[in-house]
C-alpha cells in the first residue's frame, strides 16, 4: 500500500530550483566579473585620456604663452612709436636739420611724387606725394595746423626704425602712412620707384582702411590677414596696425607687415622643444597661416564640416579640444591676436606615445584576463554540467528508490516510513491520523481479458485520480499489485470517509479507453480507520484497520466504503 501526494514540486520550489541553477550561477558570475573588468579597465583608459588631454592643453597653453610674449614684443613696438609721435606732434624737436625738411617739404610739396631725407645713413628717408594727389579722395587731408609736426615726427621714427634694422633686432615690415600722403617703411617696399603707387597701395591696404574712424570708432589695434596681388600671383599677408590720434584729429597708421614664412618663424620658436604634435596658426576665418612642420611638409587640411565645428567652438569659448576621426584638435585663441593656435595629434602619434603605451598594455592585460576568464568559465561550465548530470541521476535514483514506478507514488517502505513520522507530528499537535485502504475490484480479470498493458493503464489512471483528490499534506502510495494506501494527517473519520466516498465516485465515473473503442469502467473498495476511534496512531495498526473494513466492503458488494468493523451501523 504505497502512494503518494503531489509528483511535482511546489511552486515555490521550482521557481527557485530555476534561479538557482549552477549553470545560470555560473553564466551570471561570469559575466559579472566580465562587466567589472571592462568597465574597471575603460576607466583607467578614460583616466589616461584625460590625463593626456591635460597634457596636449597645457602644452599648448605654454606654447601660445610663448607665441603672444613675441607677438607682444611687436605690439609694444607700436605702441613705443605712437606714444613716441604723438610725443613729438605735442612738442617737436627744434634743430637745424628739422627745420631744414621741413622747409624741403614745403618747397616739395606740390611735386607728383618726392622724398625727405636727413641723413641716410641714420634715419629711413620719407616718401611723399602732392598736394595734387591728396586732394583726389576725401580719405586723404593735408588741411591740419600740426602738418610739419608730424612730417618731423616721421623723421623720429625713421630714425629709430634705422637703428633697430641697423642692428637686426627685427624683420618685419615696419610702416607708417599718413593722410596728409608720406610714409616710411622700415625695409624696400619692391623695386618699383614709383612712389605714387606705392603710396596708393598703402593708403587703399586693408589694415590702413580699417584703422578709420567709422571703422575703428574705439582706436584700438587691428590684426588683419588679407590675400596680396603680387608679381608672382596672390600670396597671403598678416598685419597688425594702430591709428595715430592726437587731439581727436586721425594722422595716419603704424603697421607691421607680417609674411607667411615670418609666422611660421614666429610659430617654431614658440615650439622649440616640442616634438609631439602639429601646431597650426589660424585667421578668424580659419585661413591657415603658418604651421609648425618641417619646409616641404604639407599639413593634411581641415575638411569643412571640421572648420565649421572649431569655428563654432570658437565663439563661445576661449580653449578646447575636439575629438574628429583618427585626430584630436586642441585648440587655444590667442591674446596678442585675431586667431586661434590649434595643436593637432593624429592617432598614431598617440599610440607611439607614453600614453598610448600604456593604453596598449592595459588592453593586452584586459585581453589577456578576458581570455583566461572565458577558459576557466568553459572548465566550470563542464564540470557544473557533469556535476548537475551527475546529481539529476542520484536525484532519479533516490527518487526511484521512493517512488513505484508505474504510479508515480511512495512506495510501501517509503510511505510507512513518511506516515510514520506524520502521525507522530499529529500526536505532538493533538490532532488526528486518518488511513484509506483501497483495492480495486475484479482487477484480476482485467489483466487476464486485456493483457497487462491496459492494467498498468489503469493503475495508472487510478494513481492520477488519487493524487489530484488528495491535500498536498496528505500521503499516498501504492503497497500491493491493485491496493493503494492514503494517510491523512490531520482529517478525523468522517473527512476521510468523504474523501474515500469522493475517490470512489470519481474512479467509478470514468471510462478507459483500453483498445480502438474499447472501453472500460472500473470501480474500488475502501476502507477507512482513524486514530479518533481508540487514540491509536500507530501506522501498521490504522493501517490494519482499514485494511480489515476494506475486505469488509469487498464482502458486502464491492464499490463501496466501509468506515466502520460493522457496516451496517
Amino acid at each position: 500500500m504505497h502512494h503518494v501526494t503531489r509528483v511535482e514540486n511546489p511552486r515555490w520550489l521550482n521557481r527557485l530550483s530555476r534561479y538557482s541553477n549552477p549553470g545560470r550561477v555560473v553564466n551570471i558570475c561570469f559575466f559579472i566579473v566580465l562587466l567589472f573588468s571592462t568597465l574597471l579597465t575603460w576607466r583607467e583608459v578614460r583616466v589616461l585620456e584625460d590625463a593626456y588631454i591635460s597634457s596636449q592643453r597645457n602644452t599648448l597653453e605654454n606654447v601660445a604663452h610663448e607665441f603672444n610674449n613675441q607677438l607682444q614684443i611687436n605690439i609694444d613696438r607700436l605702441t613705443f612709436y605712437r606714444n613716441g609721435m604723438q610725443a613729438a606732434l605735442r612738442t617737436p624737436l627744434t634743430f637745424e636739420g628739422i627745420n631744414r625738411a621741413d622747409a624741403e617739404f614745403q618747397h616739395k610739396r606740390a611735386l607728383h611724387q618726392w622724398s625727405i631725407s636727413l641723413d641716410n645713413r641714420r634715419t629711413l628717408p620719407v616718401h611723399g606725394v602732392s598736394d595734387a594727389f591728396v586732394d583726389e579722395t576725401t580719405l586723404l587731408s593735408r588741411d591740419n595746423a600740426l602738418l610739419g609736426n608730424e612730417l618731423t615726427a616721421a623723421l623720429e621714427v625713421g630714425y629709430l626704425l634705422r637703428l633697430s634694422t641697423t642692428l637686426k633686432r627685427t624683420t618685419q615690415q615696419m610702416l607708417y602712412v599718413s593722410r596728409a600722403g608720406f610714409f616710411i617703411a622700415s625695409n624696400s617696399l619692391g623695386s618699383n620707384d614709383d612712389t605714387v603707387e606705392q603710396y596708393y597701395a598703402l593708403v587703399t591696404s586693408p589694415w590702413f582702411t580699417a584703422q578709420t574712424e567709422h571703422n575703428n570708432p574705439e582706436r584700438g589695434l587691428r590684426w588683419l590677414s588679407w590675400m596680396d596681388d603680387t608679381p608672382k600671383g596672390e600670396i597671403r599677408r598678416v598685419a597688425v596696425s594702430l591709428p595715430v590720434d592726437y587731439e581727436h584729429y586721425w594722422h595716419g597708421v603704424l603697421a607691421i607687415e607680417f609674411s607667411l614664412p615670418q609666422m611660421k618663424q614666429l610659430l617654431i620658436t614658440a615650439t622649440q622643444g616640442e616634438e609631439e604634435g602639429e601646431y597650426r596658426l589660424y585667421d578668424r576665418k580659419m585661413n591657415l597661416l603658418a604651421s609648425s612642420l618641417s619646409p616641404g611638409v604639407t599639413p593634411s587640411p581641415l575638411s569643412e564640416p571640421e572648420k565649421a565645428q572649431l569655428a563654432q567652438a570658437f565663439e563661445h569659448d576661449d580653449r578646447g579640444g575636439l575629438r574628429f576621426t583618427t585626430r584630436y584638435v586642441n585648440w587655444e585663441k590667442i591674446r596678442n591676436f585675431d586667431g586661434i593656435l590649434l595643436r593637432i595629434h593624429n592617432l598614431d602619434e598617440g599610440v607611439r606615445g607614453d600614453f598610448g603605451t600604456i593604453s596598449i598594455a592595459l588592453g593586452l592585460l584586459w585581453v589577456l584576463f578576458t581570455s583566461m576568464l572565458i577558459l576557466a568559465w568553459v572548465v566550470i561550465r563542464r564540470m557544473v554540467r557533469n556535476m548537475s548530470t551527475l546529481q539529476e541521476s542520484l536525484q532519479w535514483q533516490a527518487w526511484q528508490a521512493w517512488h513505484d514506478g508505474l504510479t508515480r507514488l511512495y512506495n510501501r517502505s517509503s510511505l510507512f516510513d513518511l506516515a510514520g513520522k506524520a502521525a507522530k507530528q499529529s500526536e505532538v499537535q493533538g490532532q488526528s491520523v486518518s488511513v484509506i485502504q483501497l483495492d480495486l475490484d475484479y482487477f484480476k480479470n482485467i489483466n487476464d481479458r486485456f493483457g497487462h498493458q491496459a492494467g498498468d493503464r489503469v493503475l495508472t489512471l487510478v494513481a492520477s485520480t488519487i493524487s489530484a483528490q488528495i491535500r498536498e499534506k496528505d500521503l499516498a502510495g501504492r503497497v500491493g499489485g491493485e491496493e493503494f494506501c492514503i494517510v491523512l494527517p490531520g482529517a478525523s473519520r468522517e473527512d476521510a470517509c468523504a474523501m474515500a466516498e469522493r475517490i470512489r465516485g470519481r474512479i467509478y465515473g470514468r471510462e478507459i479507453l483500453i483498445g480502438k473503442s474499447k472501453t472500460l469502467r472500473i470501480s474500488a473498495s475502501f476502507g477507512v480507520s482513524s486514530s479518533d476511534e481508540k487514540g491509536m496512531f500507530d501506522i501498521e495498526y490504522l493501517q490494519s484497520i482499514a485494511d480489515g473494513r476494506l475486505y469488509l466492503a469487498k464482502q458486502t458488494g464491492r464499490n463501496r466504503v466501509c468506515c466502520q468493523d460493522d457496516d451496517s451501523q
